[in-house]
C-alpha cells in the first residue's frame, strides 16, 4: 500500500498544481524525484510532526491541497492538537496518509503502534476515513480524497486481503446468508479473516473501506437483530455509529478489534493479530460464542 501511495502521489503532484506534500522524514527518500521536480510543493520539515501539520494548515489557507504523511502514531497521536487547531479550527482541509496501522511495526515497540488513531480522528468534525483492504484500492481512494475539499484520513497497512474490492464506501455484500441472518461488517484488511471465520455459519458478511462516514443506509437495510463489527483498529470504534443507526430496533452488537489492554510485548504483526483475536480462529471463537443461544430457565 505504501508503494502504491508513493506512485499515486507522485502522479498527482505532476497532474495537479494545487497538490502539495508535507513530510516529516518518513518516506522522504522515495519522494526525492518529486521534490526535485516540485520543490515548492514537496516539503520535508524533518522529525517535527506538529510542524508538519501546521505547515499543511498554512498551505491549505493559500488554496493548496496538502497531503500529509507519516507513521500513524506520529501523524495522528503526536500531532493531534495541530489537527484540531491548524486544520479544523481554521476551517481548512488536508489529506492525512498514514502507514504502520495498528501494529505493522510491532518490532519497533509501543512508539510505533497506533490502534487508537481512527478513534481520535472521530473526535474531529466531518472527516472522511478510508481504510483500504488491498493496495489496488489505494489509488482511487487517494484521488477521491485529494479531489475533495474537506479533511480525510487514509490509513495504509501491511495487512491486506487477497483481492481488492471497489466501491464508494457503501457496504458491499460479500457473503449473503439470507434475510434476517446475523450481519458481520468487516472494515478494510480484516475481511479475509472474517469470511474465513464464518465460512460454515449462517452469517451475512459486508465490506467497507470507508468507515467514516459510515454507510448507515446500507447497515439498516442489511442488519437483523445481531450485528458483528470487525475493525482493524481499537475495538468498538464504530460501535456508537452502529448503535445510533439501529436505535429504533432491538439488536445485539459484538464489536471486535484491537483490545485496550497494554500487551507489553513486541512480536510480529501476525502475533498481534492472533493475540487480539483478529485472526480467523479468534474471530470464529468470538462469533460462535456471541451467536450461541442463551440458556433457558
Amino acid at each position: 500500500m505504501r508503494d502504491t501511495f508513493i506512485e499515486t502521489t507522485t502522479a498527482l503532484l505532476a497532474e495537479d498544481p494545487r497538490t502539495a506534500l508535507v513530510l516529516a522524514d518518513i518516506s522522504a527518500a522515495a519522494f526525492v524525484p518529486a521534490a526535485r521536480r516540485h520543490p515548492d510543493r514537496v516539503l520535508n520539515v524533518g522529525i517535527r510532526e506538529q510542524l508538519m501539520v501546521g505547515v499543511a494548515g498554512g498551505l491549505a489557507l493559500t488554496g493548496l491541497r496538502p497531503i500529509v504523511h507519516s507513521y500513524a502514531p506520529f501523524l495522528v497521536e503526536r500531532a493531534y492538537e495541530q489537527l484540531k487547531l491548524d486544520l479544523d479550527h481554521q476551517g481548512v482541509g488536508a489529506v492525512l496518509v498514514s502507514v504502520g496501522a495498528s501494529y505493522d511495526r510491532a518490532s519497533a515497540g509501543r512508539t510505533h503502534l497506533s490502534p487508537a488513531d481512527v478513534s481520535l480522528i472521530d473526535t474531529l468534525h466531518g472527516w472522511t476515513v478510508h481504510v483500504p483492504g488491498h493496495p489496488a484500492e489505494v489509488p482511487a481512494l487517494l484521488r477521491t480524497a485529494v479531489g475533495g475539499d474537506g479533511s480525510a484520513y487514509l490509513r495504509l497497512s501491511a495487512l491486506r486481503n487477497d483481492e481488492p474490492r471497489g466501491g464508494d464506501g457503501a457496504l458491499v455484500v460479500v457473503r449473503d446468508a439470507g434475510p434476517g441472518a446475523p450481519l458481520l461488517v468487516a472494515v478494510g484488511p480484516v475481511l479475509d479473516a472474517a469470511v474465513a471465520a464464518v465460512t460454515d455459519l449462517p452469517v451475512t458478511v459486508a465490506y467497507t473501506n470507508r468507515p467514516r462516514p459510515f454507510d448507515v443506509t446500507g447497515l439498516r437495510a442489511l442488519a437483523g437483530d445481531a450485528v458483528i463489527l470487525v475493525e482493524p483498529y481499537l475495538a468498538g470504534t464504530s460501535a456508537r455509529v452502529v448503535s445510533a443507526a439501529l436505535a429504533d430496533r432491538p439488536h445485539r452488537l459484538l464489536a471486535r478489534g484491537v483490545g485496550r489492554e497494554e500487551l507489553r510485548r513486541y512480536g510480529t504483526a501476525d502475533d498481534h493479530t492472533r493475540w487480539h483475536g483478529l485472526d480467523a480462529a479468534g474471530l470464529r471463537r468470538s462469533v460462535v460464542t456471541f451467536l450461541r443461544p442463551a440458556p433457558v430457565g
